[in-house]
């Protein structure tokens, strides 16, 4: 289903939700780097102009292709409005419910924008037949913010056709443990299809501003042409040469959310709640009104509300998967309790 009336905030982040004092349960990054990569990071050439060939080469070797298929950027979200200005879509189709910065991006750039809906019924499952033909840039997430979803790469592939560009963003993906998996569609060739990555969520590297985009070199040649010189610095493409370099580092710190998330599901499915688990660092909740997210507030847990996000509404909460064990039982007693009232 189509549509484009629904009116949501587009900039609302889980960020601006957490008052001082409360547990952030809004924002799903990890807490903070591990020290290696810090002091890696650290010890960027300052004084020097940013040469990004290095984690280029770092970014393009970990997904086995040419440099010439990766751009660095300023954040995986940095992407969207490269491409907004770039590529100057006709009709955009973005898939929702889901992260609302690229929607944002598109209209800011004046570009007309349909969103296509996934239903939860469905487990948000994407129908491809719903995208409408004359859409020249169809993005979606996968694995998909906040539901979870992450769409078959066959899926995928059948959204590419001859003019229409495919944004996927994967940043969660390093959250898979398996090394196929992690790579996405990195490794397919499917023209058309723009690949996000980012470094912030399993790095802990919000504050740096870090990813990149993996896809056809003229394509991103165009989307290199728009931008400022050295929008990418130093610190930031460093951190992209030691990150692409430990595989084993990552897959742990997937595989440690994976057991924190198995834990949180098990609590959590003895709670009157719809779950949609997620491969991810976080989970989808409804619960049975639409005040659980203040009322968690009130107990000092600020969860993500959701009614920001085109199809949910204000039943529907999303959760770090909390990586101590003693907040992970506070937030399920506190869930008891709100639940019961």
């Amino acid at each position: 289903m189509a549509s484009t009336t629904e009116a949501v905030d587009l900039a609302d982040h889980g960020d601006r939700q957490v008052p001082r004092g409360a547990v952030d349960l809004a924002v799903n990054v990890l807490p903070g780097p591990p020290a290696w990569l810090a002091a890696g990071i650290a010890e960027a050439d300052l004084a020097a102009y940013p040469d990004p060939s290095p984690g280029l080469a770092a970014a393009a070797g970990r997904h086995g292709v040419p440099t010439t298929h990766c751009l660095l950027t300023h954040g995986a979200a940095e992407a969207f409005w490269l491409v907004a200005q770039a590529l100057r879509p006709r009709l955009a189709a973005c898939v929702h419910p889901s992260f609302t910065a690229p929607e944002a991006a598109l209209r800011g750039a004046g570009i007309e924008v349909v969103r296509v809906s996934r239903r939860p019924e469905e487990d948000f499952r994407l129908d491809p037949d719903a995208v409408p033909d004359a859409a020249d840039l169809v993005v979606l997430g996968r694995p998909d913010n906040p539901t979870g979803r992450h769409e078959a790469a066959d899926t995928i592939a059948g959204l590419t056709r001859p003019g229409r560009t495919v944004l996927v963003d994967e940043s969660f993906a390093d959250f898979l443990p398996e090394p196929t998996d992690a790579e996405g569609l990195a490794g397919l060739d499917l023209p058309g299809v723009l690949c996000l990555r980012s470094l912030t969520k399993l790095w802990g590297l919000a504050g740096l501003r870090v990813g990149y985009i993996l896809g056809y070199p003229a394509v991103l040649a165009r989307l290199d042409a728009v931008r400022q010189p050295w929008p990418v610095s130093s610190p930031a493409i460093r951190a992209v040469v030691l990150a692409s370099s430990a595989e084993a580092e990552r897959r742990q710190r997937a595989e440690a959310v994976a057991l924190d998330r198995q834990d949180m599901l098990a609590g959590l499915s003895r709670l009157p709640l719809q779950v949609w688990a997620s491969p991810a660092n976080f989970l989808l909740l409804r619960g049975p009104r639409p005040d659980l997210r203040q009322q968690l507030l009130a107990r000092g847990l600020a969860v993500r509300r959701c009614e920001t996000f085109p199809g949910l509404d204000a039943r529907y909460v999303r959760t770090a998967v909390v990586p101590d064990a003693t907040v992970r039982r506070r937030v399920l007693h506190s869930l008891q309790q709100v639940l019961a009232v």
